[in-house]
């Protein structure tokens, strides 16, 4: 039961402030000399992110429905799927060389200094005022592109997205929200099919449904968190911490 809260409570928070929650679900039992969550469970675990997303943005979820009779829903829902597609090309390219590197703490050490590099160039970059609804395709392309790096472990997807919201001049707050949202099609496909995977073994325990309850739990307040802390102090203080858990795992592990 520790275990499962543990997890629960590392991919609720990291994988919505901008410090990688694939890369601290290898780092942080490398660290405590504890097994790492296996694959199928991290992403059974994404289904309570999930649900923290869809709560605070409930609203947006909300009105993206009515998609058939709106269309600037309609418009913001094929921004999202356009964004969605690099990811789902590159998992399906990739998925072998992810996992692999996934077994090196080293190397995700190493990715996590680079996501603090990206973080702090982009704290210094002067946002503009646009909103989600007036992106073009050209800027989903770019944040889903982000979207689509972040597969490495290590490498934060809501830092990047966010960080290439910044480029493309987004609002800090809206910048957040395109993230966030286009993170839903990707964490629920991964959850889903895990989900259904394990469902015909012993892989779906009452341990691992707290675990999904707390990080739904955290999620939402981690979601919270950055929102409102974005337009005070901006990325840098979590490229610091990057560069911090990245280096300590680069010489230590």
């Amino acid at each position: 039961m520790f275990e499962a809260i543990l997890w629960g409570l590392v991919q609720g928070l990291t994988e919505f402030l901008p410090v990688s929650s694939s890369g601290h679900l290898v780092l942080v039992p490398a660290f405590l000399g504890l097994e790492p969550p296996d694959l199928a469970t991290t992403a059974v675990l994404h289904l309570g992110t999930l649900g923290a997303v869809v709560a605070y943005y409930r609203r947006d979820v909300a009105w993206l429905m009515k998609f058939p009779r709106d269309p600037l829903a309609r418009r913001v829902l094929t921004l999202l799927a356009v964004g969605t597609i690099p990811a789902v090309v590159a998992g399906l390219i990739f998925e072998g060389a992810i996992d692999r590197f996934q077994q090196s703490p080293t190397a995700v050490g190493v990715a996590l200094v680079a996501t603090g590099v990206v973080l702090f160039v982009a704290g210094r970059i002067r946002t503009g005022a646009s909103e989600l609804e007036k992106a073009s395709s050209q800027d989903a392309v770019t944040i889903g592109a982000a979207q689509a790096l972040a597969l490495i472990p290590g490498i934060s997807r809501s830092g990047m997205t966010i960080a290439a919201g910044f480029a493309r001049g987004l609002s800090r707050e809206q910048a957040a929200r395109f993230a966030f949202l286009l993170a839903l099609p990707v964490i629920l496909g991964g959850g889903l099919l895990q989900a259904v995977d394990l469902a015909g073994t012993d892989g779906l325990r009452p341990q691992l449904a707290v675990g999904v309850l707390v990080a739904g739990i955290s999620g939402y307040l981690a979601i919270a968190f950055l929102v409102r802390g974005l337009t005070r102090w901006g990325l840098k203080p979590f490229a610091y911490y990057c560069w911090l858990v990245g280096f300590a795992a680069i010489v230590m592990l």
